[in-house]
């Protein structure tokens, strides 16, 4: 069997979930904050790390979860529509993410989020006072964006379920840690005592080129899946 397949795209999708922005503007944001509460460094290490377990948790419950439902719902090989309901939704929010992901503001950073869920974001971050509310704040970092990370969570679990048994826990796993690259760096550069405004200004200066990647990421990943499971078996006779 071809496991390279579904292990690149599983890989792929992780990557694409990695470059979204949501989960670590609202980390740095817990970072800063509470350091500017005169915090001590292992405090606020406590809690960004809290917030990054919590978001790890949700990620993997997400991309389990969708994974089970297709394979409840779906007995051997996935029909050729699902493939191209999957491609459709990554090849078109491609697009949406290089148009519109971010939105002018006052720090350059601002994302998508309507500007209520954005502030109620900003303000259930800032009021983050112990480890219990940094690892539900994790979870909710990654339900916020949902509407960004269902179409690569969902490619990553139609490619796990073509995997078999013993695989898919692997595959699983695959995808979390990869998904959580860019959380798990900001992990680090807290621990090992970088400064915030340090993080921002790289965000800042490198937001077009992580758009950029996101939205490329979305539509190669897409265009992969439309020819290996849609064009390939239709020209091969096997619908």
């Amino acid at each position: 069997m071809d496991y390279a397949t579904p292990l690149g795209i599983i890989a792929l999708a992780g990557l694409v979930h990695a470059s979204f922005q949501l989960g670590v503007s609202m980390m740095t944001l817990l970072s800063g904050h509470s350091l500017s509460s005169k915090r001590s460094k292992q405090r606020t290490l406590g809690l960004v790390t809290c917030f990054f377990m919590g978001a790890v948790v949700m990620t993997m419950l997400v991309v389990s979860f969708i994974a089970y439902v297709v394979t409840q719902s779906f007995a051997g090989d996935l029909p050729v529509w699902l493939w191209t309901l999957s491609s459709s939704l990554l090849l078109g929010l491609g697009i949406v993410v290089w148009a519109f992901y971010y939105r002018p503001g006052r720090d350059g950073t601002a994302l998508w989020l309507p500007r209520t869920a954005a502030r109620f974001l900003s303000e259930r971050t800032k009021s983050t006072r112990n480890e219990a509310e940094a690892f539900s704040l994790g979870l909710t970092s990654v339900l916020a964006e949902l509407v960004f990370a269902i179409p690569p969570a969902l490619a990553a679990a139609l490619a796990i379920t073509t995997l078999p048994v013993v695989w898919q826990l692997p595959g699983v796993l695959l995808y979390v840690v990869v998904a959580s690259l860019g959380l798990g760096i900001v992990v680090v550069l807290t621990g090992s005592g970088r400064r915030i405004s340090t993080i921002q200004r790289w965000r800042e200066s490198h937001k077009r080129f992580l758009q950029f990647a996101a939205g490329g990421g979305l539509l190669v990943l897409g265009f992969f899946i439309y020819v290996t499971y849609v064009v390939a078996p239709v020209m091969s006779g096997n619908f």
